[in-house]
């Protein structure tokens, strides 16, 4: 499974895959953990100017964050009071909104220019599209909604589901792990035997992690109206988590509330039919609480 690039888990949390297939989140496995010696400063005037960094969140922890690179490598950056945290948005990326370090959550794309501090690197400036945030909201969201009841077999699952909802109930709880897209037909909604078996092989995975939650989310390129592609991506999400339960085993207390997404956070360019074969896609995030990955 490849890391979280523009989930773009993202405006829905989505790190593009490569067609259809599952990618790793190596760099995210690793052992790294964020330490703080002293407090960070509040002024940063005039000090040496650090690196540039350019990836995604990868985890965050009180005023320190883990920035993995498109290369898997893994940079600490602190947050200081004066670290300026802004959004891009609108053409050329001109209109600027600023922000707070609560919107700088897990899979959230950024570019950040660093100062340096007795051997460590502290943000003087965060930088993020605005789609991006959106699809870091609908992560964080989606975590806090309801899990799906499933009649019987929701009531047997009754204490492991409150168990489980007290410990990942938040996003910034979570590492993300992963995400595996699967591609579909203009206005279809079923699956194709190969996506059908890149889903039991992440939903595999992520069975094999202690307390690994799965969140669907499905999308459809810019062909339809807005009411029609809603419900397409819906009927696609909802397939998707059909399909995970009822083949793959995925216990249904273990998967968060799907969430359709029309035409939004479009991978590749609508304008051309292999950019909207990219973005008729459903991307299934696997969702991992720090409490239990050695955080």
């Amino acid at each position: 499974m490849t890391a979280v690039a523009p989930i773009a888990l993202a405006a829905a949390m989505a790190i593009p895959a490569t067609s259809g297939s599952a990618q790793e989140l190596a760099s995210v496995q690793d052992d790294t953990r964020i330490t703080i010696e002293g407090q960070v400063p509040a002024d940063l005037t005039g000090m040496a100017e650090g690196p540039e960094v350019e990836g995604f969140i990868s985890m965050r922890r009180g005023s320190g964050m883990q920035v993995t690179t498109a290369d898997g490598s893994n940079t600490t950056v602190h947050i200081s009071p004066a670290t300026e945290i802004r959004q891009r948005s609108g053409l050329f990326g001109i209109n600027r909104t600023e922000f707070g370090p609560d919107a700088l959550m897990n899979g959230l794309p950024v570019t950040v220019k660093t100062v340096e501090w007795g051997g460590n690197l502290v943000a003087s400036q965060v930088r993020f599209n605005d789609e991006d945030l959106e699809t870091a909201n609908i992560v964080r969201n989606g975590t806090g909604q309801q899990f799906a009841e499933h009649g019987e077999l929701i009531e047997e699952n009754a204490a492991a589901t409150e168990a489980l909802r007290g410990r990942v109930g938040d996003i910034d709880q979570y590492n993300l792990k992963g995400t595996t897209n699967v591609y579909f037909d203009t206005g279809k909604w079923n699956l194709a035997p190969g996506a059908q078996q890149e889903l039991c092989a992440a939903a595999a995975q992520a069975n094999g992690m202690d307390n690994a939650l799965l969140l669907v989310v499905g999308y459809t390129d810019s062909v339809g109206d807005q009411d029609y592609n809603q419900t397409l991506s819906e009927r696609r999400a909802g397939r998707v988590v059909n399909f995970l339960q009822q083949e793959c085993d995925w216990q249904p207390w273990r998967m968060l509330t799907p969430t359709g997404m029309a035409e939004a956070d479009p991978m590749a360019d609508n304008t051309t039919p292999a950019g909207r074969a990219q973005n008729r896609r459903v991307s299934v995030n696997i969702l991992v609480s720090k409490a239990v990955d050695g955080i």
